[in-house]
């Protein structure tokens, strides 16, 4: 797979509750959630220069779900940053697996300094005042 979109600049946009599946959303948090993740997406579109936006959500393990709660990937892309545009759902997996992993407490991890989320948290900021 050749890509060069960075997939770490995407935003993962959850509900208030905490639910394993789509599913069992209530049609308002359905629509506080969509809500939200095209006020996020708008934002970031503009923020990484993007063109365009892919908005995904894998509900249940055989769709790839390996975080169990709901949430939406927001993801900037350009023209190009996939040879095979479908590739970004490959791209996307692997960032489960990783995010999975990084929450598991079982297994040792790096945190991040103070500094680096300051940094992260100012630019995300000044997007959504």
């Amino acid at each position: 797979m050749r890509f060069c979109l960075d997939i770490t600049k995407h935003v993962l946009v959850c509900p208030r509750r905490h639910v394993k599946r789509f599913t069992d959303l209530t049609a308002e948090e359905v629509s506080d959630l969509w809500i939200a993740a095209q006020k996020v997406g708008s934002k970031l579109e503009c923020y990484h220069k993007a063109t365009s936006l892919s908005l995904t959500i894998q509900d249940g393990p055989e769709a790839g779900q390996t975080v169990p709660h709901v949430h939406i990937h927001v993801v900037p892309r350009r023209g190009g940053d996939f040879e095979n545009n479908d590739e970004i759902y490959e791209a996307i997996d692997e960032k489960e697996k990783e995010l999975k992993q990084k929450l598991d407490l079982d297994i040792e991890r790096k945190d991040r300094s103070m500094e680096e989320m300051a940094e992260e948290a100012d630019s995300y900021r000044v997007l959504f005042a």
